[in-house]
């Protein structure tokens, strides 16, 4: 079974709340709340990787340095095996925009579990939700 690398981060608002991506109609999963990221391509670091994809799907810049890695998921679906790092993030440029047709929601850390989520997500919340 094929592992794919993929990183998300948590990032957080001066008020403490969470950004969430809500999946575009077409994509697998669609209509699934999840962290922004996205898929590590050869050659890159997965801090790199979400460098990349925060400016590509949510048109905001942010550094190595701003990315602390806070935990991963391991999950395997059915054609599969995801390996998600998730790392936290309070300082950026600009502010998110919706770049790929997906829904942007900012949530307090209590009410993560009202978002339906991908299965791989699921065991993030309790972890975030204790740290912040």
């Amino acid at each position: 079974m094929k592992t794919l690398l993929v990183s998300a981060v948590a990032l957080i608002d001066r008020d403490g709340r969470v950004l969430l991506a809500q999946r575009p109609e077409g994509k697998s999963m669609a209509g699934l709340w999840e962290f922004p990221g996205g898929k590590v391509e050869p050659g890159e670091t997965p801090e790199a990787a979400l460098i990349r994809e925060l400016h590509e799907e949510l048109g905001i810049e942010t550094w190595n340095s701003c990315l602390a890695p806070l935990t991963f998921a391991s999950h395997g679906y059915d054609d599969f095996h995801l390996l998600m790092p998730l790392f936290a993030c309070r300082k950026w440029e600009g502010q998110p925009q919706p770049r790929e047709g997906q829904v942007l929601k900012w949530a307090h850390p209590r009410d993560l579990r009202d978002y339906p989520m991908p299965p791989a997500d699921i065991p993030l919340i309790p972890i975030l939700r204790d740290w912040l």
